[in-house]
């Protein structure tokens, strides 16, 4: 039986009764979702990733919202095999979008900052591509580098498999959230370090992307404006110097960096403000394109998907203009 993604989205009404629900093995999860879900599941590494000091550990999909009939927010953890979905536009206009979800580095909130995101960017003809990626509290001999090396290597599995999807390898741009924002303002900055070793042909392929959208960003580790997770998460203890300089994306922000639209809220009482401001700063001192939304009220964690009061219907008209205008799309 084939799901449409609006049925999809109402189908997590089974999980409210439990918190939470196991999937078991990663590669019974895959073949699970790959059964269920909209979209097609695209392994992003042809061999499990390496460095994961639990590799048998389960996924485990629970439902946070109170309504989900109304209003469904699903994450997920355990991901020891990172992957994604793709999800076509049906008029493609040749452009696409890698969409990472945010959890604190703990969780992949893959719902309304996922599937509602791409619902919206799917009817402007862009081909969406959701991020399931290694989270840094899962478990990792390198915590800090396994996100950024999923994000670019989706990146690249993207622009391998740009003619069968039927998009332009050159118009792929990245959108993330909180700790999904912090990988994507690492692809804006960091696009071309080295995140990991090259396993295949498609790594000889660029990681840039057109153009990023980094929505109430986790960006800067140095502790007078980061997110309290961000350093025990990354680096498991307080941040260095050293660690401060490599991972905070404003202080590595050079011409080079990808034009970036950044949206935040005000009133965001978990993510300092300060990331986007700083990260918009350290962008136009680089003579980088960047736009900038600060909305009064939202908090965090709004993504898109109606929640009352909240701004996520205005920021994302604006996003397509932006889009737009730096050439995503025509």
């Amino acid at each position: 039986m084939s799901l449409s993604r609006r049925n999809f989205v109402a189908l997590p009404v089974v999980l409210a009764g439990a918190s939470s629900l196991s999937l078991g093995t990663a590669a019974e999860a895959l073949a699970q979702r790959a059964a269920t879900e909209p979209g097609e599941v695209i392994d992003l590494w042809p061999h499990p990733p390496a460095g994961a000091l639990h590799p048998d550990m389960a996924q485990v999909i629970e439902q946070t919202s109170a309504n989900p009939a109304v209003w469904s927010s699903r994450r997920m953890k355990g991901i020891t095999r990172p992957h994604m979905i793709a999800l076509p536009a049906a008029q493609p206009n040749g452009s696409a979008m890698l969409i990472i979800p945010g959890g604190g580095f703990q969780w992949n909130y893959f719902e309304h900052e996922g599937y509602h995101i791409a619902d919206t960017l799917n009817r402007a003809g862009i081909t969406c591509f959701i991020l399931f990626y290694r989270l840094a509290q899962d478990g990792w001999a390198e915590p800090a580098s396994v996100g950024p090396a999923d994000a670019q290597r989706a990146m690249r599995v993207i622009r391998a498999n740009a003619s069968r999807f039927h998009i332009d390898p050159e118009r792929v741009g990245v959108l993330g959230f909180s700790a999904g924002g912090f990988l994507t303002t690492t692809m804006a900055t960091r696009h071309s370090a080295t995140f990991y070793s090259p396993v295949d042909a498609t790594d000889r392929l660029s990681a840039r992307p057109l153009l990023t959208a980094p929505i109430y960003p986790v960006q800067s580790v140095d502790p007078a404006y980061a997110y309290g997770g961000a350093a025990p998460s990354l680096f498991g203890g307080p941040a260095t110097q050293a660690q401060i300089r490599e991972w905070s994306p404003d202080l590595n922000a050079t011409p080079n960096a990808a034009p970036t639209f950044l949206v935040h809220a005000e009133d965001d009482g978990l993510v300092p403000v300060a990331n986007t401001v700083r990260l918009r700063d350290a962008l136009v001192a680089a003579k980088v394109t960047v736009e900038t939304h600060l909305f009064a009220h939202g908090g965090h964690g709004f993504g898109a998907g109606g929640q009352p009061g909240s701004p996520d219907g205005f920021w994302l008209p604006l996003f397509l203009k932006f889009a737009r205008e730096e050439k995503l799309f025509a």
